[in-house]
């Protein structure tokens, strides 16, 4: 999970509407079901996490996917905060193809629309956290476990939010393994060659514009100390 750093408001309308922000789980769900500027606060979201879903790191947009608007608090808890940008990010799967699509295998659903409104605000990783990343790492198997020499709790915490954001579904362990063993057949042929691992790393974690490869958080793990020389020369905002 990469971190997200809030850029802006999320756009006039929004902030117009967090003015008076609801107070009640009803009121919350009525008024973002009519709130009618949604896809410029979707765009926002998506700008400020170069094109990631907060929770996945899937591009849902490269693989025929779509996003929705994910109240990271869930509105039916947390009503006054549904209007609330520092609230909001950008998650896969939209609220309709996508999960369509998705119903008939309910394990394969993951990330907001896994959560649901089940939300324990002491054990759950946010991925607003500025150390979120600290808690998870990624094998060549396609999971995300908590990563190593996590104290108790933390543990704790890393396990409660993979399981609850369904992190290990079917399909994200498919694309994760996948990514990995393209990885490694990478990294061999440039020892093999003598090409620049830095050129390499570069291409997937370096943004292209306003935009990152898919896994940015497998991809830097992966490469290790050359990832973190790369990104510490050519793009240190994401440290």
């Amino acid at each position: 999970m990469k971190p997200i750093s809030k850029q802006g408001g999320g756009g006039y309308h929004l902030g117009q509407a967090h003015l008076n922000p609801p107070t009640s789980a009803a009121q919350a769900r009525s008024r973002w079901s009519g709130f009618g500027h949604k896809a410029v606060v979707e765009q926002c979201l998506l700008d400020e996490q170069f094109q990631l879903c907060c929770y996945s790191e899937i591009r849902a947009d490269q693989i025929g996917l779509g996003y929705h608007i994910e109240h990271v608090q869930p509105k039916s808890k947390y009503p006054q905060l549904t209007f609330d940008y520092s609230n909001l990010a950008a998650s896969a799967l939209n609220s309709e193809a996508d999960l369509a699509n998705l119903k008939s295998q309910a394990s394969e659903v993951f990330g907001g629309h896994a959560k649901g409104s089940d939300y324990d605000p002491i054990l759950f990783v946010s991925c607003h956290q500025p150390d979120c990343a600290r808690f998870f790492a990624y094998l060549s198997d396609g999971r995300v476990v908590p990563r190593d020499g996590l104290a108790a709790n933390d543990v704790a915490r890393a396990d409660y939010t993979i399981k609850l954001l369904n992190l290990n579904s079917p399909y994200l362990r498919s694309l994760r393994e996948r990514w990995w063993d393209e990885l490694q057949d990478l990294f061999d042929e440039h020892q093999v060659k003598g090409w620049s691992l830095d050129h390499l790393v570069a291409l997937d974690l370096v943004p292209a514009g306003a935009s990152l490869s898919a896994f940015f958080s497998l991809t830097r793990q992966f490469f290790g100390p050359v990832a973190e020389g790369v990104l510490g020369r050519q793009a240190p905002q994401l440290l």
